[in-house]
């Protein structure tokens, strides 16, 4: 009688990332080649991001950009009128057990970036961080 395989918790993880991967690129395939039949994605060049897979694999999390300045509120709603054959498609091309279920959200990490790197270059923020880098381990100045 086949035992079922164990997995220690970092081999979990590391399917959990590689199957999340493996949907990124099949979601960014489907929207590159518009095999979604949508005007909005049709007319727009959608990044995927990111995908975040639940430890169970049942659930999926894509995090999508529009590039070109599309709208990214009407480019979501159009993604989230297809999940259904989204869904189906990423079953079809991923081979698992149990299709997981899609959902899409806005990637704000782009805009969080920006807001950053507004405030690093800020002069007073700069100045803090050159006098906190001219210190030694002793704090004393070097």
């Amino acid at each position: 009688m086949a035992r079922k395989q164990e997995y220690t918790s970092e081999q979990q993880s590391v399917r959990v990332l590689k199957v999340g991967e493996r949907v990124r690129h099949i979601l960014s395939e489907l929207l590159a080649r518009q095999e979604v039949h949508d005007e909005v994605l049709s007319a727009s060049n959608i990044a995927v991001t990111e995908v975040r897979m639940t430890p169970d694999l049942r659930n999926a999390t894509a995090y999508v950009k529009p590039l070109m300045s599309a709208d990214e509120d009407e480019v979501v709603a159009a993604l989230r009128q297809n999940t259904a054959y989204l869904q189906r498609e990423v079953a079809k091309r991923l081979g698992l057990k149990f299709a997981p279920k899609l959902k899409f959200r806005k990637d704000e990490s782009y805009g969080e970036a920006d807001r950053i790197e507004k405030l690093l270059d800020d002069p007073i923020v700069a100045r803090d961080l050159d006098d906190t880098g001219a210190k030694d381990d002793d704090g004393k100045e070097g």
